[in-house]
């Protein structure tokens, strides 16, 4: 039942209703102030890193970004493999994408040998994996927004007491699903076959696969350079 609203209970809770005009165009305000922030907000993370001790950057003459992703999630696997190369060639690397390079399937259910062969008549003397290791979606329950006011506003008089209080109890919320994906990219030397560099991360509900694929090569490349493993050629 929605309660009535008459004489003084209605002064009361029109006073409650100006200020609930007034705290809203506030609150879109900070909403709008902390889109901005979170817009320049990256939603990838490292977690953990390892190179070669003593490592010097070495010049490849052509480095092969290969994704080791599930098929329903071929479409990440593009962007990110399109995504790590350009970053790679920002540096000065002649680098290229498995998929655009050979296709999406060019390397399933292929033999350890076969693959090394493979990359190696194509020119590529170094491969950086792309490896989805996990993915999990987490929902939860966001209870509906909830006005704070004065208790002046609305504890002075049973009616705006009682009309505050039933909205709060009688507006719904809703479900938020988040989506979380746990990487590693391992950089092998495709002349020794050694392991020179690996690293894992975690993204957390990024926006969409093109952004997930902007933020993970900069993130990795920047790491590399860091950890001496590449340099600007």
């Amino acid at each position: 039942m929605i309660p009535c609203r008459t004489g003084r209970q209605g002064f009361s809770i029109s006073i409650m209703y100006g200020f609930k005009i007034s705290v809203m165009k506030n609150m879109k305000i900070m909403v709008g102030v902390l889109l901005l922030i979170l817009a320049g907000c990256s939603s990838s993370r490292i977690t953990s890193s390892w190179s070669q001790a003593d490592t010097a950057p070495k010049k490849y003459n052509k480095i092969l970004v290969l994704g080791l992703i599930r098929d329903q999630d071929r479409s990440i696997c593009e962007y990110m493999e399109k995504h790590f190369a350009e970053d790679l060639k920002g540096l000065g690397y002649n680098a290229v994408s498995a998929q655009a390079q050979f296709g999406p399937k060019a390397f399933e259910n292929m033999c350890e040998k076969d693959a090394v062969d493979k990359i190696r008549s194509n020119g590529a003397d170094a491969v950086i994996t792309i490896v989805l290791l996990d993915k999990s979606k987490e929902q939860y329950y966001v209870p509906a927004q909830r006005q704070v006011y004065p208790r002046s506003v609305y504890y002075r008089r049973f009616g705006g007491y009682y009309t505050t209080v039933w909205e709060r109890i009688y507006t719904p919320g809703y479900y938020v699903t988040d989506t979380r994906y746990f990487w590693e990219s391992n950089l092998y030397d495709m002349n020794t076959r050694d392991l020179v560099y690996s690293v894992q991360t975690e993204s957390f509900d990024p926006n969409s696969s093109e952004s997930l694929g902007h933020e993970y090569g900069k993130l990795i490349v920047e790491n590399m350079v860091k950890k001496n493993v590449l340099a600007k050629q």
